[in-house]
């Protein structure tokens, strides 16, 4: 049987991992999919020097692969929304399936994505775009499709969780570590997607769509970042027996779907609490299962080469099988997807940590716990600090049982107000994952 010809489009890291890969384990890989597979063609605007391409024929446009009559299948690892999206398209529209590590790409224009493959009968496979090399998204779409999936959470972004277990072990600040990111490759020149939450509410969206049978909508998640921690917070959080994480929570109720990132205090006994460094990790429960946790590196040249491999193993194993019994792209048959709605922010349900810097005088925590008690908020634990010596605060620290987001807002208001505290509260949703 003739190869698979394939043409890779980027030879950054991850087109340079995935190279290597497919070379050094050429045949391993060919008994898996039952048939070679070449890498016929690379677009890249400059070599990579951990790359040794060879004879492999390179070309600067990504488009002459996307239109070359020779290639099956083509790989996307240029990154980005615009130029990626024209190129996969191009792709699908001239028969070609695709493997992509583009988390941006799939969770922005998925939907239009799938729905042009499936006219076209070819597949798009993007495994490598959630958590690099854990294969989470195989695991909720195949392994676990007799479960209906309550919710899922995961450390998803490598640069945050390297900052906060820096903060936490260290007792470094934000903008130090963030420094050492960056001169360390974690994170980029500009680290916006990173910090704000934005490159893990890309993979949440795409998870969350599989796990529950909903159409990708990134648009609707909720993002908040890590930028205002403090290494205060972090410690009060250790102190109370817990971990802050920058968090991805997808979550199914009644009454829709909770989609958001943001910082949350986990319980330090958690496994996922204890994830450290760049490494990732996905808690996913389902009411068969159970809760099941998936672990390991997030990002790299070689473990997101992993996943870009395997993709393209499984789209040379059912490249000939009928395009109607091929699995689903988001898990569920494209007619069976729900509307069950994504809630909004304030609609959500969380415990809460909650720090008040309030001056010394007598009755303030009666006044704090009535604004909580009139609002059905109950306080599970409190936590009352020394008196600050540069300002003469006091640092109160509570956690709140579960409630709804809109409460919490209304009480921070009323609290805000009291002459009694100073500043703004300090709000940080709280998980237990059990």
């Amino acid at each position: 049987m003739n190869p698979v010809k394939v043409g890779i489009c980027g030879l950054g890291t991850v087109g340079g991992g995935t190279f290597n890969v497919l070379k050094r384990n050429a045949e391993e890989i060919a008994r898996r999919a039952g048939r070679g597979i070449e890498v016929a063609q690379i677009a890249a605007r400059r070599p990579n020097p951990k790359c040794e391409t060879g004879s492999t024929p390179i070309t600067a446009d990504i488009f002459d692969v996307a239109n070359n009559p020779e290639i099956d299948v083509v790989i996307e690892l240029i990154g980005g929304y615009t130029l990626a999206h024209e190129l996969v398209l191009k792709a699908i529209e001239n028969g070609k399936h695709v493997v992509t590590a583009n988390k941006a790409l799939i969770a922005v224009h998925g939907n239009e994505i799938f729905a042009k493959a499936r006219e076209k009968g070819v597949i798009v496979a993007f495994e490598a775009a959630v958590a690099g090399g854990i294969p989470v998204i195989k695991a909720i779409r195949e392994g676990l499709a007799g479960n209906r999936i309550n919710w899922l959470a995961g450390i998803i972004n490598g640069t945050g969780n390297f900052i906060l277990t820096e903060m936490r072990e260290k007792g470094r600040a934000f903008e130090d570590v963030l420094k050492e990111a960056q001169a360390l490759g974690y994170a980029e020149a500009d680290p916006t997607f990173d910090v704000e939450g934005i490159d893990a509410a890309h993979k949440l969206t795409i998870l969350a769509s599989i796990a529950f049978g909903i159409p990708l909508q990134f648009d609707k998640a909720y993002t908040e970042g890590i930028t205002q921690l403090t290494t205060a917070d972090v410690n009060y959080a250790e102190a109370l027996g817990y971990r802050i994480k920058h968090l991805g929570v997808a979550r199914r109720t009644d009454k829709g779907i909770e989609l958001r990132v943001h910082p949350t205090l986990i319980p330090a006994d958690r496994l996922i609490a204890n994830v450290n460094g760049v490494m990732n990790a996905v808690m996913v429960n389902g009411d068969a299962a159970g809760s099941t946790l998936f672990y390991g590196a997030g990002a790299g040249m070689e473990p997101t080469a992993s996943s870009v491999v395997a993709d393209l193993v499984d789209v040379v194993r059912a490249m000939t099988a009928d395009p109607e019994n091929r699995v689903p792209h988001l898990a569920f048959q494209p007619d069976s997807l729900s509307d069950h709605p994504i809630l909004p922010i304030d609609a959500c349900e969380s415990a809460y940590y909650l720090r008040i810097q309030a001056k010394d005088h007598p009755g303030v925590l009666a006044q704090v716990a009535t604004i909580l008690s009139e609002r059905g908020i109950n306080i599970e634990s409190i936590m009352q600090m020394e008196v600050e010596e540069h300002d003469g605060l006091v640092p109160m620290i509570l956690v709140t049982h579960r409630v709804l987001e809109s409460r919490i807002i209304e009480a921070i208001a009323a609290l805000e107000a009291l002459d009694d505290v100073a500043g703004n509260v300090v709000r940080i949703r709280v998980e237990q994952l059990n």
